[in-house]
């Protein structure tokens, strides 16, 4: 069974030779190939390779572009800086003093950045497609709007503005659609969503200003034919319910939110996580990395998918992730 076949089943709640490992990696990956993070970043060979070697080495069900948050910020027009081995930077979010967005000028063909991950997608799937499922990526127009605008002063725009905001994600959604489907008919096999700075806000800001962009983006891509996987990294357990309605067919959580209520709130979704990146993966030994893959996996249920709560720590000890996948292997052996 390969990866594609085995993520499908899943899916449906089929039998499976074992649960897949969605794992992000990112920092992890990059470093694992000897390359500094800026050229991971901005040069999709690197993020190829490094994905391609990842996956094999540490048995990976996908075949990811998911890279930084700014891809669509700089293709909005902001200057990103990208020190040689060291996160992206985004010092002025184009937004944060000058509230016209119609200033700006929204990506209608993907730009420099938006492009380099098409072009990722479009290697994966010359390399891969079929056998191992190949994941885009988008923000949330909830957190394209905090990049554009600046953390700080999204959170007083849901006070002081809510008419200009929610003009603000409509544009967002506009973009991320478009996204969305050019990362699709490059060949991504499912799109990924992020939406971090959903985890920071109320049940009833989520409901009103990140759920109904994120059900249009999954709507579009469905539309397509492809798969949607919502992230959002944090404690989400007061949004459980209302995640459950975003239309993804792969709900990440975090490693604070409890798995078993999050499989049982989700029903028919599935769910993926959860156990604590740097306590288990990072620091952990392999058996307790063992125990935490058994323990998801056993209240995940039948449709669940391995994976840490967020990304993979760069600096991860190889065996742990090792033993994840030795894991996953020995799950199958016990339900045959």
């Amino acid at each position: 069974m390969n990866a594609y076949e085995r993520v499908i089943k899943r899916l449906r709640g089929e039998p499976v030779d074992r649960p897949p490992n969605f794992d992000i990696m990112m920092q992890f990956a990059a470093h694992y190939i000897g390359q500094p993070l800026s050229a991971y970043y901005q040069d999709y060979r690197v993020l190829c390779d490094a994905n391609f070697a990842v996956q094999q080495d540490f048995s990976l069900d996908i075949l990811q572009a998911i890279s930084d948050p700014y891809r669509e910020t700089h293709d909005w027009g902001a200057e990103i800086g990208f020190p040689e081995d060291g996160l992206p930077i985004c010092e002025n979010p184009p937004l944060a003093e000058d509230s016209n967005f119609h200033r700006l000028h929204p990506p209608v063909q993907p730009g420099r950045r938006m492009t380099d991950r098409l072009e990722a997608i479009r290697l994966f799937r010359q390399r891969a497609g079929g056998e191992v499922p190949v994941m885009g990526w988008v923000e949330g127009a909830l957190a394209e709007a905090a990049d554009l605008r600046g953390v700080s002063n999204l959170m007083l725009d849901f006070y002081d503005r809510p008419d200009w905001l929610e003009e603000l994600l409509e544009k967002c959604t506009e973009v991320e659609i478009a996204f969305a489907r050019a990362q699709i008919e490059a060949g991504a096999d499912i799109i990924g969503l992020g939406d971090a700075i959903a985890s920071q806000i109320s049940p009833a800001l989520y409901e009103q200003y990140a759920l109904p962009y994120e059900q249009r983006i999954f709507a579009a891509v469905h539309e397509m034919g492809a798969l949607a996987r919502l992230h959002i990294c944090g404690n989400t357990t007061k949004i459980l319910p209302k995640m459950a309605l975003s239309g993804a067919d792969i709900i990440d959580i975090d490693w604070m939110v409890d798995m078993a209520a999050a499989a049982t709130t989700f029903g028919n979704t599935a769910v993926c996580g959860n156990f604590d990146p740097l306590a288990v993966m990072l620091r952990g030994t392999p058996e307790q990395v063992r125990q935490a893959t058994a323990h998801c996996m056993e209240l995940g249920g039948a449709r669940s998918f391995s994976a840490a709560g967020c990304e993979i720590p760069d600096g991860t000890p190889h065996e742990n992730l090792l033993a994840q996948a030795g894991m996953l292997r020995e799950i199958s052996l016990h339900q045959s």
